[in-house]
């Protein structure tokens, strides 16, 4: 007997599931990447700021100083609120990332369902075909003791 249409289904619903997931664990891995190249980018901005600010020190510029200063403060700013983000990100990536292992497994499982019920049918078809064999010796047999009889 061939596998069941609600185990097959069952394996097509579960690769579904996990395929959605994987897009969705690998779409917020994707955010969590862009938000520490914004951090890093907002501390670079921060490192520049105090780099013009200890060159006006230097030349007694007082724009370029009160520029860096400025720097400094939105690339901190920034740095400190992007930071926040990327910690909620990657919470949610865990969580994500958890889901898509369970739903993994559920697939798994299903497979795992699905080659029993083939090897099952694979070994009562062989049984069938070694009783059909049988069937036939004996039945040549007993043929050939009921011709030596006549």
């Amino acid at each position: 007997m061939p596998v069941s249409r609600s185990l097959l289904r069952l394996l097509r619903v579960r690769e579904l599931e996990e395929e959605q997931c994987r897009s969705i664990l690998a779409a917020a891995a994707a955010e969590l990447i862009l938000l520490e190249s914004a951090r890093d980018a907002a501390r670079e901005r921060a490192r520049r700021g105090r780099s013009l600010m200890v060159a006006s020190a230097q030349s007694g510029d007082l724009a370029d100083r009160i520029a860096g200063a400025e720097e400094v403060r939105c690339g901190v700013g920034s740095t400190e609120f992007l930071s926040v983000r990327i910690r909620s990100v990657e919470l949610r990536v865990a969580g994500l990332r958890q889901r898509f292992l369970v739903k993994r497994t559920e697939r798994r499982q299903a497979e795992t369902l699905i080659e029993d019920e083939r090897q099952r049918d694979a070994v009562e078809q062989s049984r069938k075909s070694q009783q059909a064999l049988d069937e036939w010796h004996r039945t040549r047999q007993w043929r050939a003791e009921a011709g030596k009889k006549h």
